[in-house]
């Protein structure tokens, strides 16, 4: 199975930090520097030391610069990406995450992408580290995706090119929230995601921890040594589980604020969004509120897009997600003449057991009015003849 990655960004993200933990994970530092030298650019030394952050032992990267030699607009960064020898692959993914990150500084800064002065982002440091993570997670073969738990908020402030800027920086703030990306909360202070951190992180990661064997786990250094925290990005490597057998999630949520107008328009977007059923249960909550149980049953991959929906259609603040296994019948739709007109079956199929059969309602109703008959009675008649019609064709 294809490696995956999952960022344990317990302490934040930076893009010099990424570069660490891919090192300490197993990424040669030689192979790494190789990688960047497909740039064409010079002025910089990398270097790789083993360090130690609150007493975990880490590995740090540190960009030294022989001069403040800065790109600034984002068409130089992307004309240096692209006349680079590093592969198609690490140019369009790089330039995503340079093309993300302006788009944040324009927000900020009531500019456009084009204009935008990316000032320290587009710096020598930030291109070597967007590439490097870029061109190191390839290196280590991580095809199967890139994952990441939620971003600290951190507190206080931090100094901008403009001065005192409040923690999450404005550009990382907008990062952030372009990608939908959750926040944790910690009573840790200073800026714990940097912009560099956020742009390469919303870009290639899916925010979700995956169901994985874990193999190798690396961990790399920030530039500063916090007592009584391990100022470490935390990188795991393996393979994803496979599913088990019948896995499906159960997604719920209580609302007692909401019309059942808005209800059946949110279970229309839910059905639209992948769900595999949805149902409404009567509730009683505190103060013996009267309310409603939102019920989702959906496939592992469609959690995100089940969730998105509730939280923006609905007035729910949360949902509860509790994996569940489900066992289901094969199933297969038949269309076929009655004699009362076209008429659509459900086949069921379990084991051994001999097959059930259906009528659809739609059908039933529609041809219940034409004939002007009881609907029972259109049911009973298309059952019957779906029985035939499969038994004459060697349906089973």
């Amino acid at each position: 199975m294809p490696l995956i990655a999952y960022l344990d960004c317990f302490s934040g993200v930076s893009g010099d930090m990424l570069l660490g933990a891919l090192v300490d994970a197993g990424l040669p530092a030689s192979a790494l520097r190789r990688e960047l030298g497909k740039l064409g650019i010079e002025g910089y030394r990398l270097r790789v030391k083993k360090t130690q952050r609150a007493g975990l032992a880490a590995t740090q990267v540190i960009v030294d610069l022989e001069n403040d030699h800065s790109h600034g607009r984002l068409n130089e960064v992307l004309a240096l990406i692209d006349k680079s020898a590093l592969p198609d692959h690490d140019k369009k993914s790089g330039a995503a995450i340079f093309r993300r990150l302006a788009e944040a500084e324009a927000r900020v800064h009531g500019a456009t992408p084009e204009s935008v002065v990316l000032h320290e982002l587009g710096s020598l440091d930030t291109v070597i580290d967007v590439m490097g993570a870029v061109a190191g997670l390839r290196l280590l073969g991580v095809e199967g995706g890139l994952f990441a738990s939620p971003l600290p908020a951190g507190g206080g402030s931090v100094e901008g090119a403009h001065g005192s800027l409040p923690v999450p920086a404005p550009a990382t703030l907008e990062l952030i929230a372009r990608a939908g990306a959750p926040l944790s909360q910690t009573d840790w202070q200073g800026e714990l995601v940097t912009p560099t951190g956020a742009a390469i992180v919303t870009t290639l990661a899916r925010f979700q921890r995956p169901a994985m064997r874990v193999d190798k786990v690396g961990y790399g250094a920030g530039s500063n040594d916090f007592a009584g925290r391990p100022n470490v990005l935390r990188v795991w490597l393996g393979e994803k589980s496979p599913e088990e057998k019948g896995a499906t999630l159960l997604v719920e949520t209580n609302i007692d604020d909401m019309s059942p107008e808005v209800l059946g328009y949110v279970q229309e977007r839910l059905f639209a969004a992948g769900a595999a059923d949805v149902w409404f249960t009567p509730i009683q909550m505190k103060k013996n509120r009267p309310a409603t149980k939102l019920s989702v049953l959906c496939a592992m991959e469609k959690e995100d897009a089940i969730v998105g929906v509730l939280l923006r259609e609905s007035s729910t603040l949360g949902v509860r997600v509790t994996q569940v296994r489900r066992h289901e019948a094969d199933r297969e739709v038949v269309t076929f003449p009655s004699s009362l007109g076209k008429a659509t079956v459900k086949i069921k199929r379990w084991n051994q057991e001999p097959v059930q059969v259906s009528p659809e309602y739609e059908d039933c109703r529609r041809l219940a009015r034409e004939k002007d008959m009881p609907l029972a009675e259109v049911y009973r008649i298309v059952q019957a003849e779906a029985i035939v019609y499969m038994k004459e064709r060697g349906i089973q």
